[in-house]
């Protein structure tokens, strides 16, 4: 491997126009692709196999009306007025006849006339249906509804705006992500001293991100993606992009250093740092591929676009970088008596203990007690993860000065929490005529015993006449555990009274939905882990040639997600520190959060323990000396992945500003798991268990070890050539 990328850096290096035209028109292709068919994200969440689903797709044929999107227009009196004053009245049904002409609007319902107005006669809402589903509704006419019920406001009114036609913000770059590529160029610069050297891991980061993201956005038009997907892409992609860069980069300034030459350097640097990112990205990309198994569309799409940036970003890394480094030649060796080349040279030669290599000998002198002390601080972090409640995002997730954050606040006071979180009950009886079995089942639903129920509404019969549908209002609100329980209560309840109905009977709508989502979740949580553990770890060992470095990597992986999972649960729903986060609303957190997590938080920490051990076993292999090997790998790889881990914080915390309680928790997360994992689990962890087991670290099973191909990202074999004297590509020494 490392000879083979090797031969890759140093034609890159020589033809460095070449590949760099390569890349430039990659990007063109793909953005005027984009610009040509533009994109086509979808929102809708499905979940082939649930009960939901199954519901929504008998409502689709028997009713297509009852799936499509539906808005919420909320009226609120001021104090000592009511919606009934004939002012007040006739601006609102002025609005609502104003809603149904608006843009894809198929019709508005007068609160008036739908008795839907609230027992203090201060609130008023009005139901406005769109014909179709989320993804094909315009943004323009969500806009429209908006400035409508804006209008309503002159007379004194409040009028909010609610309702699914508000969904994920999908993709959004703001201030916070800003700040957080300037911090990573900060750490850049502190770590490289150089401007030039600073700028080309965030320039090669942002061309194979600029490639990943345009191309997720063209595929787009011809295969489903989630409008979520690019978020995620971009926060995963931007991190690794930059790590990627950063790790060549580093080992090819420390041999300019040492007086290679710059295409030597080059060479080398991608034969064997560029192997510790190809094997480190291969993991990354597992895992995330590994959401697939889950068997929900929407986050095996998420899964894959990630996986597909990580992908550039270690193609980028590999064929530009080296390229790039050929453009800037010797400028990157540090200038002569500068901080910077004093620092390569000493660390280098280990004539001066780097910073690294002093923590390094610190958690090894006493390695038991280094091991027993993170582990039990770790356990401490990890114990509110007991308590991680999940739920589906929903308009009460929202930024509070939303109007629909709004709507969905004034609609819980004014009708109860429920009113959010309506269940639909739908009934098909074997004989065609739904009406007698739905009445059965109403008259039954009422003598279930059913206490977080407010109302059983009529039947409703579908238009073609196939179909029953009964609207069930619950107590609490759709994220809250009684109606979780009152779900599965009625479809307990629900093959007796199919029985005696001679009928099928489906509980579904969105609430359902997103308590489906999450039984989906829950069951598919262990095998995930197991397959996508089980694929790195197996790669892992054909990477180290190690029983104990794969165990102990996925030993210190568990420690930090469980800190992680800890972490979130504090903030998020117990409201530690949630003002400093800007956690507007405590609660259950998104139940994608943890299957996500795990998948990007496994595939990084593997980054780290790539980067950290592969250079201790580089020194092994070359020394034969344990102890002394853990040192010199964490003097080598420390002050790299100090940065990386810094750079990947800063990354993330940038995501945490986001105002969706999608991303939020899910970037907090990962902010945390890279810090615990990077400085407690890799850095300090690692190496103590590493000399508390000895030269047994490296033992591999004789019969296994000749089975295994040797991958060689050590650069072993590159020790065996040497560069002939024209300059031609290097020859085996024999």
């Amino acid at each position: 491997m490392a000879t083979l990328l090797c031969s890759l850096g140093r034609t890159a290096f020589r033809h460095r126009g070449a590949f760099l035209i390569g890349w430039l028109l990659l990007i063109a292709l793909t953005i005027g692709g984009s610009a040509t068919f533009g994109s086509h994200l979808d929102s809708e969440a499905t979940i082939p196999g649930s009960p939901s689903q199954k519901g929504i797709d008998v409502l689709e044929k028997s009713q297509p009306a009852a799936i499509g999107v539906t808005a919420q227009l909320v009226f609120v009196a001021p104090e000592g007025a009511t919606v009934d004053d004939p002012a007040f009245r006739a601006v609102i049904q002025k609005t609502v006849r104003e809603a149904a002409k608006a843009p894809q609007v198929e019709t508005a319902v007068d609160p008036f006339e739908a008795k839907s107005v609230s027992e203090d006669q201060r609130t008023a809402l009005a139901q406005v249906l769109y014909p179709i589903k989320r993804d094909a509704l315009e943004d323009s006419s969500v806009t429209a509804l908006e400035k409508i019920a804006g209008s309503a406001r002159s007379s004194g009114l409040q009028a909010e705006v609610g309702g699914t036609i508000y969904s994920s913000a999908g993709l959004t770059v703001g201030i916070g992500e800003v700040i957080g590529l300037g911090v990573a160029v900060i750490v850049l610069i502190l770590t490289f001293g150089s401007l030039l050297a600073a700028g080309l891991p965030l320039l090669t980061a942002l061309i194979g991100l600029a490639v990943g993201l345009v191309g997720l956005l063209l595929v787009s038009n011809i295969a489903t993606v989630s409008s979520t997907a690019p978020s995620l892409a971009l926060m995963v992609g931007l991190a690794v992009g930059i790590d990627y860069a950063l790790l060549i980069l580093s080992r090819h300034r420390t041999q300019l250093t040492n007086g290679m030459d710059a295409e030597e350097s080059a060479a080398r640097a991608t034969g064997t740092a560029g192997s510790a990112v190809v094997f480190a990205g291969l993991t990354v990309i597992i895992a995330l591929s590994g959401l697939s198994v889950v068997g929900i569309p929407f986050l095996s799409v998420m899964g894959l676009a990630a996986a597909g940036t990580v992908l550039m970003a270690v193609a980028v890394a590999i064929t530009l970088l080296p390229a790039l480094l050929g453009f800037a030649g010797t400028r990157l060796r540090p200038k002569p008596g500068s901080r910077a080349e004093r620092r390569e040279r000493a660390t280098g030669g280990g004539r001066r203990p780097s910073g690294g290599e002093r923590w390094a000998r610190l958690v090894t002198r006493r390695p038991l007690a280094t091991v027993l002390a993170v582990v039990i601080a770790l356990g401490a972090v990890a114990l509110p993860a007991a308590q991680l409640a999940l739920a589906m995002p929903d308009n009460g997730t929202a930024a509070p000065e939303s109007t629909q954050r709004k709507a969905y606040d004034l609609i819980s006071d004014a009708f109860g929490p429920g009113r959010n979180g309506r269940l639909l009950v739908l009934v098909r009886s074997a004989d065609g005529d739904p009406a007698p079995a739905a009445a059965e089942v109403a008259a039954g639903l009422g003598r279930i015993d059913l206490p977080e129920v407010v109302s059983i509404s009529a039947p409703q019969i579908s238009e073609d006449g196939t179909t029953a549908v009964l609207t069930v209002v619950p107590k609490a609100g759709p994220r809250d555990e009684r109606t979780e329980g009152l779900v599965r209560d009625i479809r307990a309840g629900t093959p007796e009274l199919a029985a005696k109905a001679d009928a099928e009977i489906l509980v579904t709508g969105s609430t359902a939905a997103a308590i489906d989502v999450s039984d989906k979740l829950s069951a598919s949580l262990l095998p995930f882990a197991s397959i996508v553990v089980g694929l790195a770890l197996l790669l892992l060992l054909l990477v180290f040639r190690s029983i104990v470095v794969p165990l102990k990597a996925a030993f210190g992986f568990l420690l930090s997600v469980a800190a992680a999972f800890g972490a979130v649960v504090a903030v998020f729903q117990w409201g530690w520190l949630a003002g400093l986060v800007g956690v507007p609303t405590q609660g259950p957190v998104f139940s994608f959060m943890p299957i996500i997590l795990i998948a990007v938080l496994f595939g990084l920490a593997m980054d780290y323990e790539v980067f950290l051990v592969s250079r201790m076993r580089e020194d092994f292999v070359h020394t034969g000396r344990h102890h002394e090997s853990v040192i010199a790998g964490s003097r080598h790889a420390s002050r790299v992945v100090t940065a990386a881990a810094l750079i990947m914080f800063a990354v993330f915390a940038s995501f945490v500003t986001a105002e969706d309680l999608t991303l939020k928790p899910i970037a907090f997360g990962l902010a945390v798991g890279i810090m615990v994992d990077a400085f407690l689990v890799r850095m300090t962890l690692g190496p103590a268990i590493l000399v508390l087991v000895g030269k047994g670290a490296w033992w591999l099973p004789r019969r296994l070890d000749r089975l295994l191909p040797d991958l060689d990202i050590e650069g072993a074999e590159l020790d065996r050539t040497e560069p002939r004297k024209d300059g031609s590509p290097l020859t085996a020494v024999r």
